[in-house]
This record gives C-alpha cells, sequence and structure tokens, in this order.
C-alpha cells in the first residue's frame, strides 16, 4: 500500500474497478428497496401481497427476540405477523392487520459479510416471510426466488 499524493493501491488492486463507501441505507432507503423487490416479485404472489402491510425496523422486539429464543436480534431478517391464509376463513374477525417486518441492521449485516446485491437479500426476505403467508414450503419459495 501507498499512502503519499496519489491514489492508494492494494496488492491484486484492478484500477478499473470502483467502490463508493459511504452511509448505509436508512429505514426510508430500505424501504424504498423493498418497494423495488416487491415489483420483481412474481406476479401472482405479488398480487396477493397488495393487502399486506410491508414495514422495515431496526431490529426486532424483545419479545419477539425470546418468543424466537434467538442468541441475538441479528439471527433473524424478517418476521411475517399475521394469519396465514391456509389458516384464515371467511368467518373470522380480523383481529390485526398482516404484516411483513424486514430489520434493517440484520439484513445490512448479513449484505456485509456476504457480498450479495442488497436488493436481491431483500427480495430473498420478502419471498420468504410472503411464503409464510401463504403457507408455502421452502422448496415453492425457493422456486420462486428463482423466477424473475
Amino acid at each position: 500500500m501507498h499512502f503519499g499524493d496519489g491514489p492508494v493501491a492494494f496488492k491484486g488492486h484492478d484500477p478499473g474497478m470502483r467502490r463508493v463507501f459511504g452511509t448505509p441505507p436508512s429505514l426510508a432507503e430500505v424501504e424504498v428497496l423493498a418497494v423495488q423487490a416487491l415489483a420483481t416479485i412474481p406476479p401472482p404472489l405479488r398480487k396477493f401481497l397488495q393487502t399486506v402491510v410491508i414495514r422495515v425496523e431496526e431490529f426486532c422486539e424483545p419479545k419477539v427476540e425470546a418468543e424466537l429464543d434467538l442468541d441475538s436480534p441479528f439471527d433473524i431478517l424478517g418476521l411475517y405477523r399475521g394469519v396465514s391464509l391456509p389458516a384464515k376463513s371467511v368467518f373470522d374477525t380480523p383481529q390485526d392487520v398482516d404484516m411483513i417486518l424486514l430489520y434493517r441492521r440484520p439484513i445490512l449485516d448479513y449484505w456485509c459479510e456476504t457480498g450479495e446485491d442488497l436488493t436481491r437479500v431483500i427480495r430473498h426476505v420478502l419471498i420468504h416471510e410472503a411464503g409464510h403467508h401463504f403457507g408455502l414450503s421452502d422448496e415453492d419459495m425457493a422456486r420462486i426466488e428463482d423466477e424473475r
């Protein structure tokens, strides 16, 4: 490495590669990314998500962490809160709105650790949590994730 008047060079550095480091996306920016990711989910699944609220929070609530017996709030990227469609009845009185919660800090931590595209990570979490809403299997969710 050279810290002179010129650019910093790293061993194996590609001079054509440009990386920009800045502040991590805010709650609002992650919400925008979630809306963009939602637009890429296949229409048959996406049309049923129109009534599901998507909310971004920093972390899960301590109560959720305890209920799920998590070692750390970083252990969960998202959560579906509501009654899955297979468990709903037309005779049920709605108790609360169906919601997908995205947890910003754990998602950003995962993004930094894996180097995956952030929008792709958010899309993965949305599909996984939407899958819980529909009662889908992990195989079904993986197949949907592969669709564009």
